[in-house]
């Protein structure tokens, strides 16, 4: 009688955790172990898993990105504002809001989630940890409203999305326009739109998508270069470069984009030539004429 298949199957191993010392060689002086402990990426005993580390090491490290944004959005008004978009568990927001607002006394975070559990234990966490001028709206991010008594000018200073997938980059993209952000920081995730539309789409171009991987990945690249050139059109300078290795995240493009004026015709015409040859362009991001 022949043994049965898989019987001996050896058990799975445990996930290696990082030691308390070896993670906090991570962060940043006088970051919070106790908020870390209560967003789940420290345990209560301060150790770090394979999985937390690489999130903690993504935030962290946009962090440093969008550093000077933050510093210049302190040194220009009173009480700055920075919404973070499609926040989820608000791991972003509740770093952001510990390492630069919550040891000076001016400056607001907002937190634009749609799903209410999420919400409401980011508000309790807030709360616990004292973090009085961070504040959680229940919105999807196209129908985001923030408090006008808040806003200077009715400009928020800093918006960011950190892996908000497929269209929700794009709704931060015009949620940021109609805020006149002065600085957008982006991590797109999981772009899909295009790939459909592109499928259908047989333009001279149409070898560079003709296979279904190779749709996926061009579909990825042009949505990211178009939104790049559409923020250009409407005046920003675009840097886009690496978030994080490709050992901590697949999804590793990052846009940064700085207000520096009004509009951009040159960058509003490669746009619309782009999407003209290719035939695909990101439903969410028009011009109004």
């Amino acid at each position: 009688m022949k043994p049965a298949r898989h019987a001996h199957r050896p058990a799975p191993k445990p996930r290696r955790q990082a030691a308390p010392k070896d993670a906090l060689a991570d962060l940043w002086p006088g970051q919070s172990i106790a908020l870390l402990k209560a967003l789940h990426i420290l345990t209560r005993d301060g150790a770090l898993n394979a999985d937390s580390r690489r999130k903690l090491k993504q935030v962290l490290h946009l962090a440093q990105l969008i550093r000077p944004a933050l510093d210049q959005a302190f040194a220009d008004n009173a009480d700055p504002v920075l919404a973070d978009l499609g926040a989820g568990k608000s791991y972003l927001g509740f770093v952001l809001y510990d390492l630069f607002f919550a040891k000076r006394e001016h400056g607001r975070v907002y937190a634009v989630e749609a799903r209410d559990d999420l919400i409401a234990t980011a508000r309790t966490i807030a709360k616990d940890s004292g973090f009085a001028r961070m504040e959680f709206l229940h919105s999807p991010i196209r129908e985001a409203k923030l408090p006008d008594a808040v806003l200077h000018k009715g400009r928020v200073d800093v918006v960011t999305a950190l892996h908000a997938c497929d269209t929700a980059t794009d709704e931060a993209i015009v949620f940021a326009l109609a805020h006149d952000a002065k600085f957008i920081a982006l991590v797109p995730c999981c772009q899909a739109e295009l790939a459909r539309e592109l499928e259908h789409v047989k333009k001279p171009l149409r070898q560079l998508w003709r296979h279904p991987i190779q749709r996926r990945e061009f579909g990825s690249h042009l949505t990211n270069v178009l939104r790049g050139l559409f923020l250009e059109a409407h005046g920003y300078k675009v840097r886009v470069t690496e978030l994080t290795g490709l050992e901590h995240s697949l999804k590793n493009e990052f846009i940064f984009a700085e207000r520096h004026q009004r509009a951009n015709p040159a960058a509003r015409a490669e746009f619309l030539a782009l999407a003209e040859q290719t035939g695909a362009a990101p439903s969410l991001l028009t011009f109004a004429d």
